[in-house]
Order: structure tokens, then C-alpha cells, then sequence
């Protein structure tokens, strides 16, 4: 029954846009509850290793067992009142119990991350590589999420997606184990150069570093030849999307802006659709022409 409806493309792209909007709700759970869990965590170890008296203040919601609550008066949703997607329409935004608004950040999420799923599906099919794509997917959606919150990427995040695109390799799903291996030490080695120089320059940060480890991660799924692409894309998107953001918020430009989330959007859409986009680059280059 399974493998007649996956067999359909458009069903199977339905399917996969249900498995987003769930899989969105618990990346809206991971993007708000893991950066107070990680801080709250290194402020008790500090003060272990300074031997301060203990933090008296409880761990912050976990990201599994803890039921979902409205942050304003702390009601607890019932099953209902937490359908991706359907429950912020049908409460059309607001909380049942206070009626204050709920952030938009839910429904957004959600929806983004079927699209995304619905598209994995509509580029992988529904084998091993589509699972591959998917998990890729959602950990660019988690990162992204936190760091345009927090400008905070987190290792326990960037070190798995890093590890699992240089798993993906021994099994050749997309690159070779030297592709990968060789894209996640020049990701790497790019932007930390990039850093460096922009530090003795100006004696300012430019970036964090988790954005090298990020661009690791990416080249350990996309391979060297993606990294100059990726950064390029990335550039692109961020004076576009990032560009936006500051007029409709009324900031200048000297205001930071995360570079994360374009870096993943980037690195999303390069692994998608790479040999895509360079054919076309090929074409505009050399019109009824062949690359070297």
C-alpha cells in the first residue's frame, strides 16, 4: 500500500509535506528551547569549575517530555491546540486561555519546512537519498532558526551535519568520501581565513564560528567545488533577504545581521540544484557553447 502511494510523485510530495509540517513543529521546540539549555548548562559548569555555589534556578524546558505552553500565562496546549499549522489558524493566532498573540515563528516554520520536504521529494524521489536530503534539511532549518534568534550556532547541531554528510559519502549518496572530506577542510579553512584577515584588519569580528563549521558541514554534503558557489549564493541572498529585513525593521546597515541562515539557504539550494544552476551559468557564459 506504502510503495503504491509513494510510487506517485505528487502523492508522494504530499506525504512529505505532512512529514514537514510535523517535523517543523518539533524544529520550532528545538529552536526556541536549545539555546536556554545549552547557556543554562555552561553557566552551572562554570560555576562548578569557579566552585560557586550552585545556580538555584531550574533547567529550562527540555526538548521532548515538556509539554508545550503559552509563554505569557503558561497554559498547557491540549493535543488539539498544537496541530502544525492548523491550530494557529484555527486560533488565529492568539492563545485560547489569555488571547495574547502567538508568535508567528510557528506557522512559518512549519510551512517552510513542508515546502521544503515537498521539494526533497520532488528532487530525490523517496529512496535513501531523499532520506538523506531530508535529515540535511532539517538540521539547515533548526540552525537557521536559532541563529537569526540568537546569532548562536550551536555545535551539538553543526558537528552532526557535518558528521552525517561525511557518512553520506562512504555510501557515495552525492559526493566521494575525498569530495567531502576535502570540501569540509576548505569550508573550513575559507571563512576562518576570511575571519582572521578581517580581524587584523579592522580588529573586529565579521563572523562567528560557527559559520565556519556550518560551511564545513556543507561541503562535507556538496563537495569543494560547491564551497566558491555556495559563498557567492550566499552573499546574494543575504544583501537580498538581509537587505530587506534592516528597511522593513528601519535600521541601518551597521546593524549585524546573522550569516547562518544565509549560508544554509545557500548550501540548500546548491545541493538541490547545483548542476542545475551551473548549466545555466554555462549557457549565459557561452551561449551554444560547453564549459572547459
Amino acid at each position: 500500500m506504502l510503495d503504491t502511494l509513494l510510487a506517485d510523485r505528487g502523492t508522494a510530495m504530499a506525504l512529505a509535506a505532512l512529514l514537514g509540517l510535523l517535523v517543523g513543529s518539533f524544529l520550532n521546540v528545538v529552536i526556541l528551547r536549545l539555546p536556554p539549555r545549552l547557556f543554562w548548562a555552561w553557566r552551572r559548569d562554570a560555576r562548578e569549575l569557579l566552585e560557586l555555589p550552585a545556580d538555584p534556578s531550574p533547567a529550562p524546558p527540555g526538548l521532548v517530555l515538556t509539554r508545550s505552553a503559552c509563554p505569557h500565562c503558561g497554559h498547557r496546549l491540549a493535543w488539539y491546540e498544537n496541530l502544525p499549522l492548523l491550530s494557529w489558524l484555527a486560533l488565529r493566532g492568539r492563545c485560547r486561555a489569555c488571547k495574547a498573540p502567538i508568535s508567528r515563528q510557528y506557522p512559518i516554520v512549519e510551512a517552510l519546512t513542508a515546502l521544503v520536504f515537498a521539494a526533497v521529494v520532488w528532487r530525490f524521489g523517496t529512496g535513501l537519498e531523499a532520506a538523506g536530503a531530508l535529515v540535511f534539511s532539517g538540521l539547515l532549518l533548526a540552525l537557521s532558526g536559532i541563529d537569526w534568534r540568537t546569532r548562536y550556532l550551536p555545535d551539538t547541531l553543526t558537528y552532526p551535519l557535518l558528521w552525517l554528510g561525511l557518512l553520506a559519502s562512504l555510501a557515495t549518496l552525492y559526493i566521494t568520501p575525498a569530495q567531502a572530506i576535502v570540501g569540509a577542510l576548505v569550508g573550513y579553512l575559507s571563512l576562518w581565513t576570511v575571519y582572521w584577515g578581517f580581524k587584523l584588519a579592522t580588529g573586529k569580528e565579521g563572523m562567528g564560528h560557527g559559520d565556519f563549521k556550518l560551511l564545513a558541514a556543507l561541503g562535507a554534503w556538496c563537495g569543494v567545488s560547491a564551497i566558491l558557489p555556495i559563498v557567492l549564493l550566499s552573499s546574494l541572498v543575504g544583501a537580498i533577504i538581509g537587505g530587506l529585513g534592516l528597511a522593513l525593521q528601519g535600521r541601518d546597515r551597521a546593524t549585524p545581521i546573522p550569516f547562518g541562515p544565509f549560508l544554509a539557504i545557500a548550501g540548500w539550494i546548491w545541493f538541490l540544484f547545483g548542476s542545475e544552476l551551473m548549466a545555466l551559468y554555462w549557457a549565459l557564459m557561452l551561449p551554444g557553447g560547453a564549459p572547459p
